[in-house]
């Protein structure tokens, strides 16, 4: 790795804006469960309630800062959590017994397994509209300009469509139970993870009043740290614990998946992370944004124990 952020600095960012980002999306959830008939409402403040890592509304954050200097606000903070409530409802979706079939999510059992199939579906559905609505309600208290609350939109649909998350989740569906090249695997997570990463700095350089190239290479570093996240997990997935990672251990291997730790072993995958890793700091350099808390978050990836 060709920079570090110190450690004490930048995980008082993390812990700072987690316990931030709980606090509006408590609020969201207030709101979006009130509007709800029970069960729904209940499902929704399970779901939003559970622990995380909070890291992709962290990179709209980060980013922000890295292309403004200014200091993040509770309304640069609602409109950080739309990714949040697009990534909830993806895990909710992914762990029905149609997708993965899991029963431990963020430390305790799936939504489904609360709530029922139908509720948790609907529920997870619940969080797409919602998360738009609060982008907007975020980027109009921020006082942006149409043109940038539009580009925030247009960020966001992309990164979560057919050509980005929901798109890689379909592939990675079909992926199960066959054998894959390296190629097809990066080209998956590309979309499955990456997209969304991608989505998170670039809409924090939009809101930031980033340069078209800034918010082109924002979205470069986040493609290359959705990588190098989704390698790690892949590493955690075969050498991690349940009640360490919050879900269930070695459910990769037990559907049969194609995953970066059985191409290329352990500590392939671990390098193979390293390198995306550099490649998301290098695209940051072009622009001018490597910043402790940009460079902290990289490793974060890299170096997470779940």
């Amino acid at each position: 790795m060709t920079a570090r952020a110190p450690a004490g600095a930048f995980a008082g960012f993390l812990n700072h804006e987690r316990a931030e980002i709980e606090k509006v999306l408590a609020a969201v959830a207030a709101t979006l469960a009130g509007e709800a008939p029970p069960p729904l409402s209940d499902a929704l403040h399970y779901a939003l309630d559970a622990p995380g890592k909070r890291l992709r509304p962290a990179l709209v954050v980060a980013a922000h800062h890295a292309a403004s200097g200014r200091p993040a606000a509770r309304a640069l903070r609602l409109l950080a959590c739309s990714v949040e409530l697009i990534h909830t409802y993806s895990l909710m979706h992914d762990d029905l017994p149609c997708m993965d079939d899991d029963d431990l999510r963020r430390g305790r059992p799936t939504t489904h397994r609360v709530y029922g199939e139908a509720v948790a579906a609907v529920a997870a559905a619940t969080l797409v509209p919602a998360a738009f609505r609060i982008l907007l309600e975020g980027a109009e208290a921020m006082g942006l300009a149409p043109g940038q609350r539009r580009a925030l939109a247009q960020e966001l649909a992309r990164g979560a469509g057919g050509g980005g998350m929901v798109g890689g989740q379909v592939l990675d569906l079909e992926a199960e139970g066959t054998t894959i090249g390296m190629v097809e695997l990066e080209g998956i997570h590309a979309r499955k993870t990456g997209a969304l990463f991608a989505a998170a700095l670039r809409m924090g350089g939009i809101a930031g009043g980033a340069s078209a190239h800034a918010v082109h290479a924002l979205g470069e570093a986040g493609s290359a740290l959705g990588l190098a996240f989704q390698v790690s997990d892949d590493v955690l997935d075969e050498t991690g614990e349940s009640s360490v990672l919050g879900k269930t251990a070695g459910r990769d291997r037990a559907l049969a998946k194609s995953t970066f730790a059985a191409l290329l072993g352990v500590a392939g995958a671990r390098r193979r992370a390293e390198q995306a890793a550099d490649v998301a700091i290098r695209s940051l350099r072009t622009a001018g944004l490597v910043d402790a808390t940009l460079v902290g978050l990289v490793r974060f990836a890299v170096e997470r124990d779940r």
